[in-house]
């Protein structure tokens, strides 16, 4: 490395540095040269105007050897994820396609890998934090590159190094790792407080401060120890006095509660978005019921031949619905399309993925069930319980999340009766299934109700019933429509056997 002055000034400054230049450009120059320019002197009075030079320094190495690792574009327009684990700390030595983190959009859990050799240097977010798409994520230490990298300052003599900032973890014994914002921590010192013993209501376990005047204001052990005191019996005048006024019963002592605010983010921002779209769609509910009576009896013979052979097979109704509703969107196709947002093209779509509403802790999601026609209850069985394991893991993928063309909400599993779905656009149409109850009904077979002999009652009879509620796009589906997909689904659903043919 060579140091070089730059000088400001007049004329003569620039006409002095101009000429050092050309010496040190000049084709006839030695390996001697260069002990000349370094035995060049400048005049006295341009030496002694320090003040009005500036340093810089010329490297071999121009680049920085920690690259920022940016959080790439995953698609379906995402700009924002939440971080849900690290798989990596700050030390660790990473290899190209090394999983790095897991982040979750409002669409799917991603797992971000790397695409450098090194050591992590960096890591700019906390778990559940919000990453921003094209920002950094990870800083990353190149494999073979100097610890040290040398990078221009106003000074040759200082070299400056970024320290990397390593994520702490949080020990609530330690004073200095409790959460809580500087003028909480001047507020403790005031009220000659530890933040060790105060229980943080915020976000994370963090110290607001309604929990230092809480704290304070509640009496401590000491305090109720040292305010006991023995009280002497009172005279007898002083007894008659006051027996004659009634004792009051003293109020109940409460703890008011803190209030907790959550920022609304991932999967449940999607819901506010979606929620809000599809309730700008007029739509229309078509209810029914359907008789369940021997779908519930050939579950029973189907789980209990698996039982002989010591299978372990454990299968509910929804496969069955699932298929059924498959063979009824064979004769209205119109109800398993998809419509643009401006109304214009219907596109009816010729797979069948059928999406099943789910209740998992980071909200509500439905992922689908690929090309229901061709698959059989089994199958479909089979699909539909990796479907739930990813689910209740929080690991569902963006392809089991995306492509469905026909919804359906078992709000019956959690006991629900009857429900109104709501549209998940750009589905056309969505059912909600309730629970299954044992209701005594009248047998239609054998009506006589309308005999003349008033002694004569139509007969009755207990069956397994369940509501359904089909929600449908008022813009471009009828009610005619769905009444005739619901009436074919309930003859398929009350005859289960057609289900097993058709498989």
């Amino acid at each position: 490395m060579m140091m070089l002055t730059r000088f400001t000034g007049g004329n003569s400054l620039r006409r002095s540095f101009r000429l050092s230049l050309d010496i040190l450009k000049s084709r006839s120059m030695t390996r001697n040269s260069s002990s000349f320019v370094h035995s060049f002197q400048f005049p006295k009075e341009i030496r002694s105007n320090s003040f009005l030079s500036r340093s810089f320094s010329i490297s071999s190495q121009r680049f920085s050897s920690v690259v920022q690792f940016k959080l790439a574009d995953i698609g379906e327009g995402i700009r924002e994820v939440e971080v849900k684990e690290w798989y990596v700390k700050v030390g660790d030595q990473v290899k190209q396609f090394d999983q790095i983190c897991e982040v979750q959009s409002d669409k799917a859990n991603v797992t971000i890998t790397s695409r450098y050799d090194g050591k992590i240097a960096k890591l700019y977010y906390h778990v559940n934090d919000t990453a921003i798409v094209g920002e950094p994520l990870v800083d990353i230490q190149l494999e073979g590159a100097a610890d040290q990298p040398v990078v221009g300052t106003k000074t040759a003599t200082v070299v400056a190094e970024e320290t990397p900032v390593e994520i702490p973890m949080m020990n609530k014994n330690s004073v200095s790792n409790a959460l809580a914002t500087p003028a909480v921590r001047r507020l403790a010192k005031e009220l000659q407080i530890s933040l060790n013993d105060v229980q943080g209501t915020g976000k994370d376990g963090r110290i607001l401060k309604e929990d230092l005047i809480n704290f304070k204001s509640s009496p401590t052990k000491e305090e109720s120890s040292s305010t006991t005191s023995i009280v002497p019996p009172p005279s007898p005048i002083t007894a008659k006095s006051t027996s004659t006024i009634p004792t009051l019963k003293s109020r109940p002592t409460t703890t008011t509660m803190t209030d907790r605010t959550e920022p609304i983010k991932g999967i449940r921002k999607a819901m506010v978005k979606t929620m809000t779209a599809a309730n700008q769609i007029p739509h229309f509910t078509y209810c029914d019921e359907y008789d369940m009576t021997e779908l519930v009896q050939l579950r029973k013979k189907f789980t209990a031949e698996h039982k002989m052979k010591k299978e372990k097979i454990k299968i509910s109704f929804l496969p069955f619905i699932i298929k059924a509703t498959s063979l009824a969107l064979n004769n209205s196709p119109m109800l398993n399309s998809h419509v643009d947002s401006k109304c214009e093209n219907l596109t009816i779509k010729g797979s069948h993925n059928i999406g099943i509403a789910m209740d998992t802790k980071d909200g509500l999601l439905v992922p689908n069930i690929k090309n229901v026609q061709q698959l059989s209850v089994m199958q479909i069985s089979e699909e539909l319980q990796r479907l739930q394991q990813l689910g209740r893991a929080g690991k569902l993928s963006q392809d089991d999340l995306t492509g469905g063309t026909f919804s359906l909400s078992n709000i019956g599993a959690i006991g629900g009766t009857y429900a109104v779905p709501v549209l998940l656009l750009p589905e056309v149409a969505i059912g909600a299934l309730g629970k299954i109850v044992r209701r005594v009904v009248p047998d239609e077979e054998n009506d006589e109700s309308s005999s003349d002999d008033e002694e004569n009652y139509p007969s009755l009879k207990i069956r397994s019933m369940m509501s359904v509620s089909w929600s449908a796009d008022h813009r471009v589906i009828d009610g005619a429509t769905m009444a005739r997909f619901s009436n074919e689904l309930k003859f398929l659903i009350e005859n289960p056997l057609h289900l097993l043919i058709h498989q």
